[in-house]
């Protein structure tokens, strides 16, 4: 399905599921029916299963917006409280369409939860209270963070809501950031579970070879311990001045404490030229966007630091605010310089970013999709060092496997019958659903 197409579904008001393999333009399409939506006045709630997923469209996390929090079950009780909050009542109220990110990341039985405090306060047993619902992802990619491993993993299609929302999958078949066929094919055949002589061959081509890149190669490792350590040795080893950034917050300390968490900025950033660093915000007005990768160069009169790109861009890199709002009002905001050391990163930390080029090690991947969430980041094959993988750094849930069969079916039996209405047919019914919503 075409982005065009899918466009068409996400107007006409339907529950869908946006999935597609990484890098076929799934926030890009989100942003654009947000847009849409603002434009004719329609409240979105923009929310994602994970912080970092969340600022990615600058959201908050689902737990978070449906007062869910972090309980794995809700008594009568339990809701009764939750109704008796106002500014939950007044959220809402408000809002029409709910929009979930990262979605292989949610439990089953989470999505049932947040359905249940959906239909309480809009009164309404219809799924999700008669919101639209949109949720996004790709169930190959990281799955629900599991606390005793031996567990099945639950995902959402496996919840009691998704067999009763009439979901209709859109399954994005266009690629916008791998134009590699050496690398689309590794992809390819690990989404398929079919690592097989070629693509083994191809994999291991870049064990151990260098990128052909003016920047050094941000290094994805699987654990924040690795990440860290290489970072402060990295800067250490340059013996130029430090320029020190600290974060500055208002507004409610437990949201605060929330931003901080889920974005990617440092309360304290330090900085040397020469140091290697990555934006963490979109700003086309500046020319970057989140996952940039540069270099700092300098600094200007008033101390910030300029970044040259990897496409040799200057960027002046000025304070940038992360915030929390509620009815248009500002609850948390936190401000740091937008970026942060980037010789290394976790591959958590990398889903949802386009990379320029990595060193990976997968040695110690413990989940499946590490490898395929690491290797997708990148847009060539050339484009990466490969430092060791174990096999489950190459595994997929077979489970996934015959899901993504039955989801492309149904994507395309969507496609038909966005066909059979016609043009004005509809553009009518596009226009009933925005009125609708109004009303």
């Amino acid at each position: 399905m075409t982005q065009k197409e899918a466009l068409d579904i996400l107007k006409l008001g339907y529950n869908v599921y946006l999935t597609g393999q990484a890098g076929s333009g799934k926030t890009f399409l989100l942003n654009k029916y947000i847009s849409y939506l603002k434009k004719n006045k329609v409240n979105v709630a923009i929310t994602a299963s994970t912080g970092i997923a969340a600022t990615h469209m600058n959201g908050v996390t689902i737990h978070s917006w449906s007062g869910l929090g972090v309980k794995e079950k809700l008594t009568d009780n339990d809701i009764q409280k939750l109704l008796r909050k106002l500014y939950l009542r007044k959220r809402f109220l408000i809002t029409n369409v709910l929009i979930i990110d990262e979605i292989s990341m949610l439990h089953s039985f989470q999505l049932d939860l947040v359905n249940r405090i959906c239909q309480a306060f809009k009164k309404n047993l219809e799924p999700f209270g008669g919101m639209q619902i949109i949720c996004s992802g790709d169930f190959f990619q990281l799955p629900p963070v599991q606390k005793n491993k031996s567990d099945d993993v639950k995902f959402v299609t496996e919840s009691e809501v998704w067999h009763n929302m009439d979901i209709k999958i859109c399954y994005l078949q266009e690629q916008h950031r791998h134009r590699d066929l050496k690398l689309s094919k590794i992809l390819a055949d690990i989404r398929n579970n079919n690592i097989n002589g070629e693509s083994l061959k191809l994999l291991l081509s870049r064990e151990n070879k260098e990128v052909s890149s003016m920047i050094k190669p941000t290094k994805l490792y699987t654990h924040n311990l690795d990440v860290d350590s290489i970072n402060n040795l990295e800067l250490d080893k340059i013996n130029e001045k430090e320029f020190v950034y600290n974060m500055h917050s208002s507004g409610e300390i437990k949201l605060v404490e929330f931003l901080k968490k889920s974005c990617l900025a440092p309360e304290k950033l330090v900085l040397k030229k020469d140091a290697k660093v990555m934006f963490l915000k979109n700003n086309f007005d500046k020319g970057y966007v989140n996952g940039t990768l540069g270099k700092v160069v300098g600094f200007d009169d008033n101390e910030y630091p300029i970044v040259k790109t990897f496409s040799d861009k200057e960027i002046i890199a000025t304070p940038a605010s992360w915030t929390i709002e509620e009815d248009d009002e500002v609850k948390a905001e936190i401000s740091q310089i937008p970026l942060r050391l980037a010789w290394a990163i976790t591959v958590h930390k990398s889903q949802g970013m386009t990379l320029d080029a990595a060193e990976i090690d997968l040695s110690k991947a413990f989940e499946r999709g590490m490898g395929y969430v690491a290797l997708s980041r990148v847009k060539i094959l050339d484009g990466i060092k490969l430092m060791g993988f174990n096999e489950t750094a190459l595994e997929v849930n077979l489970k996934v496997i015959d899901l993504e069969k039955d989801l492309l079916r149904q994507s395309e039996e969507t496609q038909q019958h966005i066909k059979t209405l016609g043009i004005l047919r509809k553009k009518s019914l596009q226009k009933d659903f925005i009125q609708n919503l109004r009303n």
